[in-house]
This record gives C-alpha cells, structure tokens and sequence, in this order.
C-alpha cells in the first residue's frame, strides 16, 4: 500500500513534512520524498528512505514497478484522476491497482497512551489561552484583534499555531456556526462566542465558550442555558460500544424539549487528533461505534437569526464506562462586565 495522505503519512512513519509517500509491505517499508527532506526524515523516519529527485509521485512507481509486485493499493479518497491515471501507465498491467477506503484513518480513530497525553495538552494550552485572552476583550475589541490575540498567545506559549482558524462572533453573527471574524467591535449587551483550537507537536484541540459583554438578557441566558443541557446530555451518553448516533440523539432529544432542535442544524461532534475533523463523527447519519481511546468534540448549539447563537464545545476522552472531559475551562456564560 502506497499512503499519501499526509496525516496517515506522519502516524505511519513519523515523517512531519510537506512531500512523503510511504510504501507498506509485509516484508519492508520505504519512505520517498525530496531532496529537501533528506536529512529530515532520515532523523524522524525508521523505515528505509529514497530521495527522488523527480516527481515523487512518478519516480515512486517507477520503483515500485522495479519490485515486482503483483498488487498496489491506493488510498482511494486520497489520490486524484490524474495521479491513478499516471500510476497505471507507468505500472503497466503487470501490477493491479485497488483502491481501498480509509485504513489507516481508521487506526487513527483510537488513540495510544502517548497521542492521548499530546492532545491533553493542547487542550490545556488552548484553555490557557482563552482564559488569557478573554479577560482583555472591551466593547470596541474587534473580533479580528480578538483572533489576532488567540493565535499569537497559542504560538507565544508552544504551539506551532491554531489548529484551524479562530472563530470570533459577536451578536447577531453568533448565529453564523463558521463566521469569520470581521473589523467590527465585539460591542456591548450582546453574545460573544469563541471557538478555537491549538496544534501542539500535531495534536489538535478544539474548544467553543460564550461570554456576554454587559448584563445578559433572559433571552441569552435562557439560550445558554438550553445548549448547556444539551452537551451535558451527550456527554451522559458516551461510553464504549454505543453508536455515535445515541449520542447525537441526546443533544437533540434535549433541545426539543426546549423547542429549539430546529435551531441546531450541525452534527453533535467529530474525532480528533492529527486532524482537526477526523473519524468517528457525532451525528445522525454515523455509522460509527465509540471505542475506549477516541478522542471526541461534544458541540452542539442553537441559533437564531437577527438574535444570535450559542455552541459549547469539550474535548472529550472516551473511555470504557464513561467520558472524561479533557477542557477544563468552565462552562457557564461568561459575563465581562464592562
């Protein structure tokens, strides 16, 4: 099997570079890549390396062919037309390509002792972070200097940076689930919500908090308080072996009762890791069994035009009679009085 995808790249062999295609076999592994790396992946990989000096993709088959295989696997939601295209014509019909679905995704999907500890302090990073930098935020703190404040406290304390760009909305953009900040003030008496994350040596975190600059209106507080139910009932029903979609099932079971389930039009959660979005995946459609060693989001939220919004986000640990909650900032509405 040739792997391409570069998350799978770096699980399998180490490598945390931008060009590498590690080649898996029974007897042997091998990794290729370019001359920039040489010196790079001959410290990080322990597996064979080849430098090509071509294209990598092209000249890895034309080594590949040289061995003499019978079969090559693909992964096939990772490699393009062209690129299947290319393999065939240098491999000829002497090797059979097959196309195999996500493999090594799926190995990722539980993680080991050392990817768990990774990932405990990205999270921790990331809170630390937010608690700094939200006790800063004025009435005419824009939401792109909020972000902009995010992101160099995440690098200034370790991290190589956000493990996908910082949400930063206010008032009645609250109720965009992926807004970008924009150069407008936070303002006053309205909804903040923040969701971030940190990449620490690879390992991502994610988190959302609400915070509200003034006294909050029932309506927000009621708000808060619906989605808040709505996360503690999802992370109730985590344990090894029940279906991703139980769990989704409860967040949504909790903010009808609310008569808000229409207000929440996103999947419960997702796995994470080397990605920030990886199996398995929280919501309704999931065909996926928790397992002891996931690592999960619990996020669900509800949203109302011309109001505002409210999500909260954990990373969450699954484990076999339970879920322990990795973020440890709190959870209540935040009110910056100003």
């Amino acid at each position: 099997m040739l792997v391409s995808h570069l998350p799978n790249v770096r699980y399998l062999s180490g490598f945390t570079g931008s060009n590498a295609l590690p080649l898996v076999s029974p007897k042997k592994s091998v990794l290729y890549t370019d001359p920039r790396y040489d010196f790079q992946a001959a410290v990080e990989c322990d597996c064979s390396v080849k430098v090509m000096t071509g294209s990598t993709w092209t000249d890895a088959m034309k080594d590949i062919a040289r061995k003499r295989y019978s079969r090559l696997a693909l992964e096939a939601e990772r490699v393009s037309h062209q690129q299947w295209l290319g393999a065939s014509s240098v491999l000829g019909k002497a090797v059979k390509l097959a196309g195999v679905g996500a493999l090594a995704d799926r190995l990722r999907m539980v993680k080991s002792g050392e990817e768990i500890d990774l990932i405990r302090r990205s999270v921790k990073l990331a809170s630390k972070v937010y608690e700094k930098a939200i006790r800063k935020v004025k009435p005419e703190t824009t939401e792109v200097a909020l972000a902009a404040e995010i992101d160099f406290q995440m690098r200034k304390l370790g991290a190589s940076g956000p493990s996908f760009p910082t949400i930063v909305a206010a008032g009645e953009r609250s109720a965009l689930p992926h807004a970008q900040p924009m150069n407008e003030s936070v303002g006053r008496d309205r909804l903040l919500l923040v969701d971030m994350g940190a990449c620490l040596d690879g390992y991502a975190s994610d988190m959302t908090r609400m915070a509200h600059l003034g006294r909050p209106t029932q309506q927000a507080a009621d708000l808060h308080s619906a989605v808040l139910e709505a996360q503690l009932a999802a992370i109730g029903a985590i344990r090894a072996g029940v279906a991703a979609s139980k769990v989704d099932e409860a967040a949504r079971r909790s903010l009808k009762k609310r008569k808000l389930d229409k207000a929440f039009m996103h999947s419960t959660g997702h796995g994470l890791g080397l990605e920030i979005h990886e199996g398995p995946r929280i919501g309704r459609t999931s065909e996926d069994t928790l397992e002891a060693g996931m690592v999960i989001t619990i996020e669900p939220g509800a949203y109302i035009e011309g109001f505002g919004g409210v999500r909260i986000e954990d990373t969450i640990l699954v484990t076999e009679t339970g879920a322990e909650i990795l973020t440890p900032t709190a959870k209540e509405l935040l009110v910056l009085e100003q």
